[in-house]
């Protein structure tokens, strides 16, 4: 658990508040006045149904007024990634096609600028930002589960086995995350930097979450899953190259050594397995599978254009 964030406008004050007087304060009835203040409500909104935060009762997650907020928001952000969505990639099929696809993608890489050219405060940085999902890492996708047919639940259950630790509670990944975070001088708690993470790194977070937690878009939850394992074992052995050049710790090293060899696995299970299983069963679900993973890079995407700016980096 956690504490509440900062706000960033007068919604995520208004639901701040809310949440801190226990549902006795006036309703929320302000919008969002940035995608900031959006991104953050949103963000803590799908916190309740998660860790929760150390100062809000857990019956929080069931207040009528904060779940029209978060209904609201989710459609705001589902809303704006189909209007920038291109659609379905004419003449390709998912579970054939999609490695073709991403390899054809040319966005920026975070991983590729960490490997040879990044220095310890800027990936420090990345670090922080990146720990408001590693700290989780897994639990947005499990929600999906019990939403599908047994072929896709059985392979999903075998790679999430591999993600929380093979029944080893010391190899969770988000607990190789938070190792390797405290042995680089980083704060491990959960949600430790989210007052400093970027609007981007949010909507990366609440994308994922959305997806997970609607059955509806439990297509676009595995299209997402399947784009992010098969951009994760080749950026991860950069990442481990370049924090090995910076001399970063062992245990921040270990974690993404980890996903070099998981990952490229994990690939072919989350494609052909999972997202394949889901499609012979439910064949209609597929143009939310390729939605899902265009998201997957758009967002990836404008977090990595967002940093690099700010690093005063080229794209």
């Amino acid at each position: 658990m956690t504490t509440l964030p900062k706000p960033r406008g007068e919604l995520s004050d208004a639901v701040l508040a809310r949440l801190r007087d226990a549902g006795q304060s006036r309703p929320v009835d302000v919008e969002a006045e940035s995608a900031d203040d959006a991104a953050i409500s949103l963000w803590v909104l799908h916190e309740l149904s998660y860790r929760g935060f150390d100062d809000v009762e857990d019956d929080a997650e069931r207040d009528p007024d904060l779940l029209r907020v978060r209904f609201d928001l989710e459609d705001r952000l589902e809303s704006e990634l189909r209007a920038r969505w291109p659609g379905v990639p004419e003449g390709r099929e998912l579970v054939g096609d999609l490695h073709q696809w991403i390899a054809e993608h040319d966005g920026p890489s975070l991983a590729r600028h960490v490997q040879t050219e990044a220095t310890e405060e800027q990936v420090l940085d990345l670090l922080r930002f990146r720990s408001v999902y590693h700290l989780k890492e897994a639990d947005p996708t499990t929600w999906v589960i019990p939403r599908l047919p047994v072929e896709a639940t059985a392979a999903l259950v075998e790679l999430q086995y591999d993600e929380y630790g093979v029944g080893d509670p010391a190899r969770l990944h988000a607990e190789l995350f938070a190792r390797g975070m405290e042995a680089s001088g980083l704060r491990p708690e959960y949600g430790a930097y989210v007052d400093e993470a970027p609007v981007e790194f949010l909507e990366q977070n609440n994308a994922l979450s959305m997806f997970g937690l609607q059955r509806r878009l439990r297509g676009a939850a595995l299209g997402h899953l399947a784009a992010f394992e098969a951009t994760s074992s080749l950026p991860s052995r950069r990442m481990a190259q370049g924090l090995q050049r910076l001399g970063f710790p062992a245990e921040m090293v270990g974690y993404y050594a980890e996903h070099v060899e998981a990952d490229a696995v994990h690939e072919q299970t989350a494609l052909r397995d999972v997202c394949g299983g889901l499609l012979r069963a439910e064949p209609r679900l597929e143009p939310d599978m390729w939605f899902g993973a265009w998201a997957c890079l758009d967002l990836e995407d404008r977090s990595a254009h967002r940093l690099l700016a700010s690093w005063g980096v080229a794209a």
